[in-house]
């Protein structure tokens, strides 16, 4: 199961992602992490120093061998240079799971050791002024789309994904990626902006949006949170100790956690699961080409001096059933 959480810079997202990422470790479930802020904060958050945290591998400084090694055999792309974020598997690509070892975890991936488990922590890599002119980091989060596009997840696995800040997300299609999107929104104004641009975006192509209200602190807050977002409140979140300890490098074991903040990481699993039931590889790998002839047609293909359209494996539909190339 792919889950993203998003919100506006500060509403405690990453904080959040972290947590349910622990939760999710502590019931001996797979999980992979992805880092794909701008703000690299969430090795951080699951415990790393700042050494630590700094010497993670950048999926955006191994683009390369990511590419290479999901075209596998793909008669459609005759090379990695014709690749882009958006580009589609087909019959010959290899494609990601879970459970496995590949060589893109092998690059990528470290894995993180929590008190009530193990996961697997993948990060875009910094922003940094060398991208200033240059290029903009959606050439880093393309790195994680297309990984996305390649990977097959079943049934109590996870990767949780913690996006930018904002809107930001919509410049591709990566935000049609995920099972469910848990948008992460403080009782204020700015808080509910981002929720109505994520609304906005998300209605056509079935995106499945929960609202996870954070810092709030008594009725009015959550009346606050009702009145603007309505049935798609699916929780909220108040104070912590245990956070507040965690965020100064101290945090307790994990069972110590809150009984209402538990209460509320149950909450996001439960909503995880029922998803798995809608779950529509079909429309999922529609929307995937859907994106990708967008994106070749604007400028995927003056930029690869390719026609990208004829990397689309038409018969090709991605789902848990389709056997990898090796």
């Amino acid at each position: 199961m792919k889950i993203a959480f998003v919100g506006k810079g500060g509403s405690g997202k990453t904080t959040l992602s972290s947590l349910f990422i622990r939760h999710l470790a502590a019931t001996g479930a797979p999980v992979i992490a992805i880092d794909a802020d701008i703000n690299q904060h969430l090795g951080a958050a699951l415990g790393l120093d700042e050494a630590e945290a700094a010497a993670l591998p950048a999926m955006g400084d191994r683009l390369r061998l990511i590419k290479d090694h999901l075209r596998g055999s793909n008669p459609r792309i005759a090379s990695a240079d014709t690749m882009i974020k958006t580009t589609p598997p087909g019959e010959g690509s290899r494609l990601l799971r879970v459970r496995e070892d590949n060589a893109v975890y092998d690059a990528c991936a470290r894995t993180v050791e929590l008190d009530g488990g193990a996961v697997r922590l993948m990060v875009t890599g910094p922003f940094t002024d060398a991208d200033l002119g240059v290029a903009c980091y959606h050439s880093k989060t393309g790195a994680v789309e297309l990984c996305l596009n390649h990977l097959v997840d079943g049934r109590d696995e996870f990767v949780v994904v913690d996006m930018t800040a904002g809107s930001d997300s919509f410049a591709s299609g990566m935000f049609t990626r995920f099972d469910v999107t848990f948008l992460v929104a403080e009782p204020t104004r700015k808080g509910i902006s981002v929720y109505r641009q994520y609304k906005e975006y998300a209605r056509d192509f079935g995106i499945e949006l929960r609202v996870v209200g954070n810092k709030v602190q008594g009725q009015d807050d959550l009346d606050f949170l009702r009145a603007e977002v309505g049935d798609d409140l699916l929780v909220t979140v108040g104070h912590s100790d245990w956070v507040r300890a965690m965020e100064k490098g101290r945090p307790p074991r994990f069972d110590a956690l809150e009984k209402a903040n538990r209460h509320a990481l149950d909450v996001l699993r439960a909503a995880v699961d029922s998803a798995y039931e809608r779950r529509d590889w079909e429309r999922y790998t529609r929307q995937m080409v859907h994106f990708h002839l967008k994106n070749a047609q604007s400028w995927g293909n003056e930029r690869t001096g390719a026609d990208l359209a004829a990397q689309v494996d038409r018969g090709f539909v991605l789902g848990e059933s389709v056997t990898a190339s090796v």
